[in-house]
């Protein structure tokens, strides 16, 4: 028998809401529900504050829905979104009262790496930067934000499932010096996330805040392609001391930059700068040096923005087989001319005072 939506409901309508008394779904605590044959996925929408009164809570909705008849897997996350919720499960309950950007306990500084086209090597320059800054004497620690295509395992080389002792606290993997926390981790390598706006969100603030990240001095997050929620929620809920746009010298993925700069310009994140990646390729048998995308675009873009070149990165293989290989080429290659660069940026950053 398949597990219907409204066999769910019901059973979540055995578990008290403890600050109403009614069921937690009758008092609106329950959102974003969705049933897709043996899986449930929804969110607890709390107020932050009485988020140890509802941890119990929480397993117990999880324990009910569990023993639904055709249930085989629940996913489920307390969280203060306030978003309108679906109508049939809107009800008396008042919104959480919103809350500024906070610090994540442990780390001194936030740095996001985005881009608003896929596919321009965010997520290399993400995992090089955070091996580069270790390389540095930095502690740092890695966010792989990417939900839908989460590919920090694979490139930092770190494989098996987080571990919670007491169930609250999330313990992170550590590999190349770096403290490293991706969803990729609690899903099989091949198992697509489908998820709506709030699990995104959070699963976000979970791995913000739930995870032991330990002294950091800087904490990377690698952020999806776009505009979205993710991008939303991490500047409105952590303090993010800037971000770095990374695109490729072609127009079609400068059009994209410019709208990540003006996303987080709209935000109140400051740019710290752009990184055109793929910039050059040089022959590996002759020498020749080609633009396969074109070639200082970004630089023309940083200076039109008004925001620093940090750097311009080459597509070369060996960038490529290191980071499919679970050791950037940072690591594995530190002294070849394609590491220099990830370096640079690293020191530029120091330098600052924002790693």
């Amino acid at each position: 028998m398949t597990a219907t939506r409204e066999s769910v409901l019901a059973a979540l309508k055995n578990v008290k809401d403890p600050g109403t008394g009614d069921d937690i779904v009758s008092a609106g605590v329950t959102r974003g529900l969705n049933v897709e044959g043996g899986t449930v996925r929804f969110v607890l929408e709390i107020d932050p504050a009485k988020s140890k009164a509802y941890e119990p809570v929480l397993a117990e909705a999880q324990e009910a829905v569990r023993g639904v008849e055709g249930v085989t897997d629940v996913s489920a996350v307390l969280t203060a979104h306030s978003a309108k919720a679906p109508p049939d499960l809107q009800t008396k309950r008042k919104p959480a009262e919103p809350q500024g950007p906070q610090r994540v306990p442990g780390v001194d500084h936030i740095i996001a790496i985005a881009s608003g086209k896929g596919g321009v090597g965010k997520s290399t320059v993400s995992a090089n930067l955070a091996c580069a800054l270790a390389a540095e004497g930095r502690r740092v620690g890695l966010l792989d934000a990417d939900v839908y295509g989460p590919s920090q395992p694979r490139m930092l080389g770190v494989s098996g499932r987080p571990a919670s002792p007491d169930g609250k606290t999330i313990l992170p993997m550590r590999n190349h010096g770096v403290t490293m926390m991706s969803l990729g981790l609690m899903t099989n390598e091949d198992q697509a996330v489908v998820w709506r706006g709030p699990m995104l969100m959070g699963a976000l603030q979970q791995m913000l805040m739930q995870v032991q990240w330990g002294a950091l001095d800087v904490l990377i997050v690698d952020l999806p392609p776009g505009t979205g929620d993710v991008q939303m929620t991490l500047a409105q809920k952590a303090h993010v001391d800037g971000a770095i746009i990374v695109s490729t010298p072609q127009d079609v993925a400068l059009l994209d930059a410019r709208k990540g700069i003006d996303m987080f310009n709209q935000l109140k994140v400051p740019t710290l700068g752009m990184i055109e990646n793929m910039s050059t390729h040089i022959c590996s048998n002759c020498g020749h040096e080609e633009h396969v995308f074109g070639h200082g675009g970004v630089a023309a873009e940083a200076r039109k923005m008004g925001v620093p070149l940090l750097a311009e990165v080459p597509l070369h293989i060996d960038i490529r087989m290191a980071s499919d290989g679970g050791a950037p080429i940072v690591v594995s290659k530190p002294d070849a001319p394609q590491s220099q660069a990830f370096r640079d940026i690293a020191r530029a950053l120091v330098a600052q005072g924002v790693a």
